[in-house]
């Protein structure tokens, strides 16, 4: 991976240059304080500090929505957008592979999941501490939270690719299809929701099957079957898209 070119291009605007680091500032910024809030406002009537049962619930639902929401941006490339290089550049000028480009997209997207539980994680292992959640459990909810970023994140992979001209349509695109998501399985099939899950796997609740073809079908079964094939279509349509750029 160190000689594709698309990906020594990503390393340099986002490490290098400095450009990415905004990015991990957000993310501690924004979980810190509500770690903090969390942890002390339900201690404010006896006036010290005590370990909320729900701390690492809070922690671990907002590192979710961080994760995925900051995992699309980047995906986007709506950071230092200026100094990435077009497709084109790199499908026709360079003769690159359509292949090769999106291997490079993938796996920086991975290495940003990656490095931003990385960055969380002494926030997070120390919440899971305070509250007294099994080390099994606060690993499984590192697990969970890359598979999401992932999931969604390829989704604004594939914006880049199909709409790379046009960054207010991504910009909206990826926004929509989280926060519609979301609010729709919400209301067909709560266990779908990537936060009712979380939120159900952490309070060791059970979540109802799903009826179907008159069997009842287990929620976790249809919760990873359903974020599979929807994370294969957001990747499917990002090869799509490069192969469409590769042949104008």
């Amino acid at each position: 991976m160190s000689k594709n070119p698309v990906w020594r291009e990503s390393i340099v605007v986002f490490f290098v240059e400095g450009h990415g680091y905004q990015v991990y500032f957000y993310l501690l910024a924004i979980l810190a304080p509500v770690q903090f809030l969390s942890l002390y406002v339900p201690s404010l009537d006896a006036q010290r500090w005590s370990g909320s049962a729900s701390l690492f619930k809070v922690c671990a639902i907002t590192l979710l929505l961080l994760v995925v929401y900051f995992s699309l941006r980047v995906a986007n490339q709506e950071f230092a957008s200026w100094r990435f290089k077009p497709l084109k550049h790199w499908l026709r000028e360079q003769g690159h592979g359509a292949a090769l480009v999106g291997q490079a997209q993938l796996a920086f997207l991975a290495a940003h999941v990656a490095l931003s539980l990385l960055l969380c994680a002494p926030l997070l292992v120390w919440a899971g501490a305070i509250s007294r959640t099994p080390l099994e459990r606060v690993g499984a909810t590192f697990l969970l939270l890359l598979f999401y970023g992932m999931i969604y994140g390829v989704w604004g992979l594939a914006a880049l690719a199909l709409w790379e001209r046009r960054t207010e349509n991504r910009q909206v695109f990826i926004r929509c299809l989280f926060v519609g998501l979301v609010i729709l399985s919400a209301l067909f099939y709560l266990p779908i929701n990537p936060v009712a899950f979380l939120l159900a796997y952490l309070g060791r609740q059970e979540l109802s099957p799903l009826a179907l073809f008159g069997l009842g079908w287990p929620a976790p079964w249809v919760h990873f079957t359903f974020h599979l094939l929807f994370g294969s279509a957001g990747y499917a349509l990002h090869r799509s898209g490069l192969r469409r750029e590769a042949r104008l």
